[in-house]
């Protein structure tokens, strides 16, 4: 969860909206006549439905101000944007209405005889850390910087866990797919060799009836934060009501006939690290980032996997190119006497720079700009130096050696049953968190 603490606004369950009052029902109303109330009113402050106290008691458990105010820190603290008071407003109705779906989570959970012990939290909680970088005490430290807590951490961490122990008994087992659907899968895919293949991360939101205009609105929104460089995983793994959530939405690579149409016609027109815009879907939007695509059972160069070393050197902060050019130009010609991965360190002592290693990374998860540099390089060499000296960082990666992938095969018979099992499961604990919604009594403060 390194980068996913962030958020996405996620429409709650809403009342649906009454009609105008039929001329038998005004009839039946009582005499309002006492009151001596005036035929033309005007209102002299605006009373907006839409504002609440972000407190809520949910079937006895209550959910704080505090409670809000440190899980909104986490979704701030992830986002690394500024937002305007009006959106930090509407995500704090959304931070709400999460940890109302988290409380009914955990209570649903404790009901069937479901809880998570503390030395598991605390080990993941160790595990999130060490993805920052931080002991246990520095990470603590770091929440409250933000605005948030050791302790909202744990609450959510808590909660994902004991959804998904409530999903392996109360759904999986009864969950199946026949031997028959898994092979006529497996059929289409021997059938649909050379198709376009997509690495596919979704944010489902549900739409409740009545509510599908508001949860569009929502979904607009978080699709212009993520195009602003908000976390598509961070969002995902706070507000997506998919059970894919805790993988940042990641639904793997697909093809575009196991997606819905609507999503299918959508992905088969973006370019890799695009994000959609807001999609219907029944029940609900979905919001899709295409991070990437390869043909199917065709061997990709991009999956090569390459042993590296960074040398990395610094220039001021907010250099002009000017004045960042003659250390770039140094550095460059320095790299075009480099005779091989042996020399890395005594080249980066020269130029004062500092060397990491990475011995199995992809192609394909290089930055687009690099994979076809990468792919041309011979062992030994490097690239030119790249970067920006507005980060006062300029790097080169010198290829120490490389891996070509292996010609493609077909995804195993479990593969294919576990991926298709998922889906199901999906589903269903999309449909068992309404009916928990529904049968909630949630009483706002």
């Amino acid at each position: 969860m390194a980068a996913a603490m962030m958020a996405m606004l996620m429409a709650g369950a809403m009342p649906l909206a009454m009609g105008p009052v039929s001329a038998q029902e005004q009839a039946e109303l009582p005499d309002n006549d006492p009151l001596n109330l005036p035929a033309n009113v005007a209102l002299y402050a605006h009373n907006d439905p839409s504002v609440r106290k972000a407190t809520a008691i949910v079937n006895g458990a209550i959910i704080t101000d505090t409670d809000v105010d440190q899980r909104l820190g986490l979704v701030l603290a992830a986002s690394q944007q500024n937002i305007s008071a009006e959106e930090r407003a509407r995500l704090r109705l959304q931070v709400l209405s999460n940890l109302i779906d988290e409380a009914l989570e955990i209570q649903e959970a404790a009901a069937n005889k479901i809880t998570v012990e503390k030395a598991e939290i605390q080990q993941t909680y160790l595990r999130v850390a060490g993805q920052f970088r931080k002991t246990p005490a520095e990470f603590a430290v770091f929440l409250k910087e933000k605005g948030s807590s050791e302790a909202s951490m744990k609450r959510q961490i808590e909660g994902e866990v004991a959804w998904r122990r409530l999903l392996g008994r109360q759904v999986e087992p009864f969950v199946s797919v026949s031997d028959d659907e898994v092979r006529q899968v497996i059929d289409r895919l021997k059938a649909s060799k050379g198709a376009s293949e997509y690495h596919v991360g979704e944010i489902y939101l549900g739409a409740p009836i009545g509510t599908e205009a508001q949860v569009m609105a929502n979904a607009n929104r978080i699709v212009d934060q993520i195009r602003r460089g908000g976390s598509f995983v961070a969002y995902a793994h706070e507000y997506s009501e998919a059970s894919t959530k805790a993988v940042g939405g990641d639904l793997g690579w697909v093809r575009a006939e196991q997606l819905p149409d609507a999503l299918a016609a959508a992905v088969q027109q973006m370019p890799p690290s695009a994000v959609s815009d807001p999609i219907a879907v029944p029940g609900g939007v979905s919001i899709i980032a295409l991070i990437d695509k390869r043909q199917v059972l065709t061997t990709d160069m991009r999956d090569t996997v390459l042993s590296l070393k960074q040398i990395s050197i610094h220039v001021p902060a907010d250099s002009s190119k000017e004045q960042a050019q003659p250390k770039i130009t140094a550095f460059a010609d320095q790299l075009k006497t480099l005779r091989g991965c042996g020399d890395v360190a005594a080249l980066a002592a020269k130029v004062g720079g500092e060397v990491i290693d990475n011995d199995n990374l992809r192609v394909r998860e290089l930055p687009p700009q690099l994979q076809e540099v990468m792919l041309n390089l011979r062992v030994g060499e490097a690239t030119p130096p790249f970067g920006s000296s507005q980060d006062g960082i300029i790097r080169a990666l010198v290829v120490c050696g490389r891996d070509e992938p292996q010609d493609a095969t077909l995804p195993t018979f479990d593969q294919v049953q576990s991926q298709m099992e998922e889906q199901r499961v999906n589903l269903r604990a999309r449909r068992y968190l309404r009916d928990l919604r529904r049968d909630a009594v949630i009483d706002y403060r």
